[in-house]
């Protein structure tokens, strides 16, 4: 049986959805992401796919942010361009704002500098025991190819969007009951991305996947730079 998990940030922490041979099987909520890597460190989950840049350059843009906004059209300003890794070892909006613009040319948004904390978090792991099970996610990109490019979809915190996202999920075997316990009280957007995060992951884990870019890009250290999907 392949064991994978897909996860996305949350309101409480970080909402996992783990499949079974490419099924649902459980949702779960925990504080930190390293709870979640306790099966990849003993062998049990063979994936974990997370929506969360994972890999910095020095100087300079991504092209997974790039190439993923690229292909994404309509819907490019769901992705975060990331900045180099010394933006993020700033602790002020306002020094990594400036900093971004000496490496870049270009400023940093508010929001991308939200995304700090469990950016770092997420790139911590990566150098821990089973940190080489982790790949970066971009949800949109995934619910794109489930749809087999169709047309953009609705927003996916509206009603259509929600239900158009599940049902292409139960279409590739992710049935998501209705009843998720205490994954329920995170909000239906974060168990969607969740649960296409865990496609990916099943993908990856059966060598079906595909990169942006690809062939990757790769940090400092030569781990591989891209979204996946």
């Amino acid at each position: 049986m392949v064991t994978v998990l897909g996860i996305d940030a949350c309101p409480a922490g970080w909402l996992a959805v783990r499949l079974h041979d490419g099924r649902f099987a459980q949702a779960q909520v925990a504080p930190t992401l390293r709870s979640f890597l306790t099966g990849a460190r003993a062998g049990s989950v063979t994936v974990v796919a997370v929506d969360m840049p994972l890999g910095l350059l020095e100087t300079g843009w991504r092209r997974a942010d790039t190439e993923a906004a690229a292909l994404l059209g309509p819907q490019r300003s769901s992705v975060f361009r990331v900045p180099p890794r010394a933006v993020w070892q700033e602790q002020e909006y306002d020094d990594a704002r400036r900093r971004c613009r000496e490496l870049t040319g270009a400023g940093l948004s508010r929001q991308t500098w939200g995304l700090a904390p469990k950016l770092r978090e997420a790139n911590a792991c990566l150098t821990e025991p089973g940190g080489d099970r982790l790949f970066e996610v971009h949800p949109e990109v995934s619910f794109r190819a489930l749809s087999n490019r169709a047309m953009p979809l609705a927003r996916k915190k509206s009603w259509a969007g929600q239900m158009t996202r599940r049902s292409l999920l139960a279409t590739a075997g992710i049935v998501l009951p209705n009843e998720l316990g205490e994954a329920g009280h995170t909000p239906p957007d974060d168990v969607l991305d969740a649960a296409a995060a865990a496609w990916t992951a099943h993908r990856i884990a059966h060598g079906r996947a595909r990169s942006l870019p690809d062939p990757p890009e790769h940090d400092a250290g030569g781990r591989p730079i891209a979204i996946w999907y």
